[in-house]
């Protein structure tokens, strides 16, 4: 089984990988700025849950370079060129949306709040859409396998599974940490949709030049 794989491991072994994979989730990247951007457009509650969103993708990532279609897509550019386009393309119509909303009142707010699988589903889609974690997952979890702890495709899922639980709870918490933060701008200023339309946008533009 997966955990008795995962027993194998040194537990040195286990610090470093989680130490890096922390690291790397603490970085600002564009799953962050992602839930950031849905915090301060909808709230703690609903910044989190974007975060959720992009740990369900990331999920869907780790899977895919377990059974070796990672590896595959990583193998045909024009693949990767499409899914990066498209994703880009879904955060420029997030910002566009986000730029022509107007000033976010209660009434919007409940709205919001009344769909959360929207927000969920967003989150997903914009980590789905994002080619480089397939590449990531692929140069930085094989560096921490070896043969004899066991199969390796069950290491790098165990691993993986790992790096998306610590990732996840670490995008959630810079959800809320913006979904406060844009209450406190709410109150003061309307033009919370327009930071937010902002980020969509220079998500987009680092999507595409990078």
């Amino acid at each position: 089984m997966i955990w008795d794989t995962l027993a194998n491991f040194p537990i040195q072994q286990l610090l470093a990988f989680m130490a890096g994979a922390l690291v790397l989730n603490f970085a600002p990247g564009q799953d962050v700025f992602f839930a950031s951007a849905c915090g301060i457009q909808n709230g703690p509650r609903l910044g989190a849950l974007a975060g959720f969103g992009v740990g369900m993708g990331s999920l869907v990532h780790v899977i895919l370079a377990t059974v070796g279609l990672g590896a595959l897509v990583a193998a045909h550019p024009g693949a990767l060129l499409a899914i990066k386009y498209a994703g880009a393309a879904y955060l420029l119509f997030l910002a566009w949306k986000s730029w022509n909303a107007g000033q976010i009142d209660a009434r919007a707010r409940a709205r919001a709040a009344r769909s959360p699988w929207n927000i969920i589903r967003r989150g997903a889609l914009s980590n789905l859409l994002n080619p480089k974690p397939v590449l990531f997952l692929l140069a930085f979890l094989p560096q921490f396998t070896r043969p004899e702890y066991g199969p390796v495709w069950q290491q790098i899922l165990a691993l993986g599974l790992m790096f998306v639980a610590s990732g996840t709870v670490v995008t959630m918490g810079y959800g809320i940490v913006a979904g406060y933060a844009g209450q406190v701008i709410g109150k003061r200023l309307g033009i919370v949709n327009r930071i937010a339309a902002v980020m969509f946008a220079g998500l987009a533009l680092r999507l595409v030049w990078k």
